[in-house]
């Protein structure tokens, strides 16, 4: 069954919601965006986070000093590297970890072989942020890939429409969604309950 990753929760109720559903892995922006919250409401927030559900930080640029205090604090179980982190300054920190990709041709995410880390996270190119731009990419891209599908997340555009179609073509670990469970720029219970539905019920070819 597909993993599933729903980035940028701000609020108590709605991380309820996606934990009642079955959500895996949680992820709280703390890079530029309009999801981004302080270290101290995300320390709040992992109080609603049961074990088993594993908490993400998703960090673009940010310095060592920052990425390690905030992710004691939290505490975290996953730093997400949004930016553009070199392979050495992720092996130096040390932390389980996922990067990410933005996904414009196959040489894009031939780059991911360049890192060791725990995950990679193909995403579609952002506006204004990195990431959360609410577009998809070509899947088929990563048909080709020579990347182990078990390490793979795949996101951008994704929304429990094409959810089923995006993991019987790519079928990755796991899936990650943001914008896509929003209405009107704010999570919605709703649509946090149908993208999980719909992810959790897709088969795998």
């Amino acid at each position: 069954m597909t993993f599933v990753k729903i980035c940028g929760l701000k609020e108590r109720a709605h991380i309820e919601t996606a934990v009642e559903a079955g959500v895996n892995f949680i992820g709280f922006m703390f890079a530029p965006s309009k999801r981004e919250i302080t270290v101290e409401q995300a320390a709040e927030l992992t109080k609603a986070i049961p074990p088993h559900v594993k908490k993400v930080g998703v960090f673009v640029n940010a310095e060592r000093e920052a990425i390690e205090h905030f992710a004691k604090t939290v505490p975290l179980d996953y730093v997400q590297y949004h930016g553009d982190e070199t392979p050495e300054f992720i092996t130096e920190i040390g932390l389980p970890s996922i990067k990410a990709f933005s996904i414009r041709t196959k040489e894009d995410i031939e780059q991911a072989v360049r890192y060791n880390v725990d995950y990679y996270l193909f995403d579609a190119p952002g506006t204004d942020f990195r990431g959360g731009s609410g577009h998809t990419f070509d899947w088929s891209l990563l048909q080709e890939a020579h990347i182990p599908k078990e390490k793979v997340i795949l996101a951008g555009g994704l929304r429990a429409e094409n959810i089923a179609e995006a993991i019987n073509l790519v079928q990755p670990f796991g899936v990650d969604v943001s914008s896509g469970v929003e209405l009107d720029g704010q999570k919605n219970h709703e649509l946090i309950q149908a993208f999980l539905q719909a992810a959790k019920g897709a088969r795998i070819s």
